[in-house]
């Protein structure tokens, strides 16, 4: 995984979530200090950072590719600020370059929330090669997924690696002498093994999602020119791998929704990421900043909705998910 990845080092564990939760371990973030992350992402990307007692400062998304907004993440760093955890969302990689720079500038550790993006390239360097530690998700319905929960965490720093492997058994070497405080972070054997084999076929398994990407912009594209429809936009210099294929209604909430129920009518699924941005969510109400506006995440909170796009789905498949959608905004 360390080589498809680019990356000196992957250590394997037991969720997405223990991922994210661990590599802050590592870097010894905890109380009183700050983490940014986007307003717009999964519950954990925030969640971690809570769970060491240090504090999410959220910084809205850019509209094009819905990842963290880079030119906004200077004006959110404080003295107490210790890490950037960009998203990136959907399989599209983050703006790394500028975000990069801003971290290096203020001495910040970047760590990438590659959780949706296995394979997904920046200027032909892949996920998880980009920052000081990449975080990985295994679940099941990710592009590469084992049978249950499961992760990794790249890195390229030897010592960082040590500390990783030593962290996901509870701070502990050799056995049962523990010189930190980590977890029970183990990957099992059998979602190892399963993932292995797996890995192999993940690059046509890829392929067959971006087939499924351009089909859906070649039936969709009329809706595109009337205004009614944003379709996902394939970023310069980037390999987009679509864990999720996200479509946008400019019309609102009430053109999504009405989308989404005639689809379900219709015995087709889709899902809305996310209906609630993460400042937003009840256990974030005590931040300083709950006041505070992100209208590019509320925005994409209120309109998006995803769209099938797996590796089997066919083109017929996709023509008529595309007719089910013309019909519900025609009606």
């Amino acid at each position: 995984f360390a080589d498809y990845c680019g990356s000196k080092y992957a250590v394997g564990v037991s969720s997405g979530t223990d991922a994210l939760l661990e590599a802050l371990m590592v870097l010894g973030i905890g109380a009183d200090d700050e983490v940014i992350v986007p307003a717009y992402s999964f519950f954990a990307t925030a969640g971690v950072v809570a769970r060491l007692g240090a504090k999410p400062v959220f910084v809205d998304i850019e509209p094009r590719g819905l990842n963290i907004d880079p030119s906004l993440i200077e004006e959110r760093i404080t003295g107490r600020t210790r890490a950037i955890m960009p998203v990136h969302l959907f399989g599209q990689i983050a703006e790394m370059d500028e975000i990069t720079k801003t971290a290096e500038a203020h001495g910040l550790a970047v760590i990438e929330d590659a959780a949706q993006a296995v394979g997904a390239e920046w200027r032909g360097q892949r996920a998880g090669s980009l920052g000081v530690m990449g975080c990985f998700s295994f679940f099941p319905s990710k592009n590469l997924g084992g049978f249950g929960d499961g992760g990794a965490i790249t890195a390229a720093d030897d010592e960082l690696d040590q500390k990783l492997i030593d962290f996901r058994v509870h701070g502990m070497r050799p056995k049962y002498y523990h010189h930190a405080v980590g977890g029970n972070f183990r990957l099992d054997a059998l979602q190892a093994a399963i993932l292995e084999v797996k890995l192999r076929h993940l690059d046509g398994w890829t392929e067959a999602r971006q087939r499924n990407a351009a089909r859906y912009g070649e039936q969709l594209g009329d809706l595109v020119g009337e205004g009614r429809l944003i379709l996902p936009e394939i970023l310069p210099e980037r390999r987009h791998v679509f864990n999720q294929y996200v479509v946008r209604f400019p019309e609102g909430r009430e053109a999504r929704d009405r989308v989404r129920d005639h689809l379900a009518e219709k015995g087709i699924g889709s899902e809305i990421y996310y209906p609630v941005t993460l400042p937003a969510q009840v256990c974030f109400r005590g931040l300083e900043d709950h006041e505070k506006r992100f209208p590019v995440s509320e925005t994409a909170a209120e309109t998006s909705l995803a769209l099938p796009v797996f590796a089997e789905l066919t083109e017929s498949e996709v023509d008529l998910v595309a007719e089910r959608i013309r019909e519900a905004l025609q009606a």
